[in-house]
């Protein structure tokens, strides 16, 4: 993979993120693999290369591939707008979770007892996906600029969707970390989009 390539990995699975919590909002419904592709990858503290984050393969990222090439292309008509919304402001968020130290311990902590957890139950039991999303709640939710998730209400209001949704963004906070400690930056998605479309692709097919 070039270091580009490995970029979009990480970019991607923010997309990805940002585009399963539009699904549950809207549907209530996602499979259980993209769901535990992305908790897992809290989980996964000293990787040696970027897709050991999301259990070694790029499967379950292609909704959030897809959702960055509709963001990259600008065709009004494929452009996922909301999954493009949530994913830009998991990227502000981000950077303001860096400033804070105190923060980033907490949540370090936290995710040690998670890991517990997931050894207990599995990674995507409700307990798990519950406490991910609880971690969210006490952290990221606090910071002045917070996510509104637009969907259907009758979904939005199911605890389990509310605790899948907040565990999701979670998870795409951690992909929006990594992003940056490969090398990402928001200019990129404006003045290298075409660049950035043309290593994309290939990994959309293979």
């Amino acid at each position: 993979m070039t270091p580009i390539q490995e970029q979009l990995v990480a970019l991607g699975a923010v997309f990805n993120a940002a585009a399963l919590a539009d699904r549950i909002a809207k549907t209530g419904q996602i499979s259980e693999a993209p769901l535990g592709c992305m908790i897992g990858s809290l989980l996964v503290r000293d990787p040696q290369r970027t897709l050991e984050v999301y259990g070694d393969d790029d499967l379950n990222l292609r909704e959030g591939y897809r959702a960055l090439a509709s963001a990259l292309e600008r065709d009004p008509n494929s452009l996922q707008r909301e999954p493009l919304r949530y994913a830009l402001a998991l990227l502000g968020l981000e950077r303001q979770l860096a400033k804070r130290d105190d923060m980033l311990e907490t949540i370090g902590t936290r995710l040690d007892q998670i890991q517990q957890q997931v050894q207990h139950f599995g990674v995507t039991h409700e307990n798990v996906i519950a406490a991910c999303g609880g971690l969210y709640q006490d952290t990221l939710s606090t910071f002045r600029q917070r996510i509104q998730v637009h969907g259907d209400m009758r979904y939005l209001q199911q605890p389990s969707n509310a605790s899948k949704i907040r565990a999701l963004l979670l998870a795409g906070i951690r992909s929006a970390r990594l992003w940056r400690q490969l090398g990402g930056h928001r200019w990129q998605l404006v003045i290298s989009r075409r660049k950035l479309l043309s290593e994309l692709y290939p990994l959309m097919r293979h």
